[in-house]
């Protein structure tokens, strides 16, 4: 079970509401199952149905994650018109980049007043598994 504190909630759905009706990306990172810090990161396509993580931040984030002794936990995007799930694209992109390891947190914007977060682990054939996330 991903572990996640109610103001990096807070903060992943702000960030999705920011850059709505672009998907927003970022990086969750901590240890064990507990995240403890939340990285922003621009999404390159600045698209409503597919992100792209811009690769020099992404590194920058790997890096000072690793000098600081934590691990890259989750990615988390926004779907600004469809459910918190994901979707065919999302199943690729996780299969193609092989960042197998990490949950996948999807924030659903369908209804904007309620943003729907859901988190889900996808294996090397692509099978999607749904996984609790505890909120502290």
């Amino acid at each position: 079970m991903l572990s996640i504190s109610n103001p990096h909630v807070d903060e992943m759905i702000a960030h999705a509401l920011c850059e709505y009706p672009n998907e927003c990306c970022g990086v969750l990172v901590g240890v064990g199952s507990v995240v403890s810090h939340l990285y922003r990161i621009t999404n390159k396509t600045a698209s409503s149905y597919r992100y792209l993580m811009d690769p020099q931040e992404f590194l920058e984030v790997d890096q000072a994650s690793e000098k600081k002794g934590l691990e890259m936990l989750a990615f988390y995007h926004s779907h600004t018109h469809s459910d918190a799930y994901p979707s065919q694209t999302d199943v690729r992109m996780a299969l193609e980049s092989g960042w197998l390891d990490v949950y996948y947190v999807l924030i659903s914007l369908m209804d904007k007043t309620k943003p729907n977060i859901r988190a889900f682990h996808i294996d090397d054939e692509g099978n999607i598994v749904e996984e609790n996330i505890g909120y502290l």
